[in-house]
């Protein structure tokens, strides 16, 4: 496991590394943003472009972006969104937004989303299986931003329960935040729930089939027993590893889900670097985006393993 483990972070680096490189050389072919000369921040922003090696070739700037990101931690100034300010400083105070809506997302996501799929593998084959199982499907084909638009129309256009957009501040832990933020979480939790419980139905099903629980039920168990002693145990290495993958997806939120409700961070703010265009940004928004999404990965693979010691990942035999 610790071989396989350091070859995954190895690789992960190097994907990185690819990745990263290939979206700086991008934007560099590109002419810079326009700079207001009118603007106070101008010669700083000038200064800072002229110190990152803007007019030496390709490879030697993306050498010195390197430097000064593994050295000083400097991702460069931003030089549309906001003129003058630390790439990075913005990026901290986007992130608790994000982090905020989607730990609530998941929250209320993973406990319906498990219990919908026990229901539906105890009732196997009969009209609540076939009705779970349907809606599920139906579900997780639909996109996040219809239910977005959905949720919008009914609770806070009919109904008028819920606020269209979230409310402006960072006392993200009062009830009338929480409220202007639930018609996000919503929207984000339906595609969490079907997902949960489509995966939680197929191995439970399949696990109260196999033979270690008739051999339970001929002990003695009740069927309530064996299931929640034996089958949902079993069922935990493959469910507990798309949990852990949840959770770490959470900082990198939805790029829609945020522009539609107003929501002030790491998404909307990666696509108004886009539109901007803020290049400076753009790269630090994308190597965050790239470096979630490689270690949920490596964190899933890895808990296999360590949640079943049977399992050795990477191993020959």
């Amino acid at each position: 496991m610790l071989k396989y483990t350091i070859q995954r972070v190895l690789f992960m680096l190097l994907t990185l590394f690819i990745i990263i490189g290939m979206c700086f050389m991008l934007i560099r072919l590109l002419p810079p943003a326009t700079l207001d000369p009118t603007d106070i921040h101008w010669e700083t922003i000038e200064a800072r472009r002229e110190a990152m090696g803007y007019n030496k070739p390709l490879l030697v700037q993306f050498g010195i972006f390197l430097r000064d990101v593994f050295t000083k931690w400097d991702w460069g100034v931003s030089d549309k969104l906001y003129v003058g300010r630390e790439v990075f400083s913005i990026f901290a105070e986007k992130m608790p937004a994000t982090i905020i809506v989607n730990l609530y997302s998941i929250i209320l996501s993973i406990p319906i989303g498990i219990l919908l799929g026990i229901f539906a593998a105890l009732k196997k084959n009969t009209w609540i299986d076939h009705t779970i199982s349907t809606l599920t499907m139906v579900v997780i084909s639909v996109p996040s931003f219809v239910y977005a638009f959905v949720i919008q129309y009914i609770f806070s256009y009919k109904l008028g329960w819920l606020p269209f957009v979230m409310e402006s501040g960072t006392d993200y832990f009062t009830w009338k935040m929480f409220i202007s933020m639930l018609p996000a979480v919503m929207s984000l939790s339906f595609g969490v729930i079907a997902g949960f419980a489509r995966t939680t139905r197929a191995e439970l099903t399949e696990v109260l089939t196999s033979e270690f629980m008739l051999l339970a039920r001929t002990k003695g168990l009740t069927k309530a027993q064996a299931t929640i002693r034996h089958a949902l145990k079993n069922c935990m290495v493959v469910i507990l590893p798309s949990i852990f993958g949840q959770f770490i997806g959470i900082m990198s939120g939805s790029l829609i889900i945020e522009k539609i409700f107003s929501i002030p961070g790491v998404g909307q703010l990666y696509i108004k670097s886009i539109n901007a265009p803020d290049y400076p940004m753009f790269i630090m928004n994308t190597a965050f985006y790239t470096t979630i999404g490689l270690v949920a990965s490596i964190v899933v693979d890895i808990s296999y393993g360590l949640i079943d010691p049977r399992i050795r990942m990477g191993s020959k035999k």
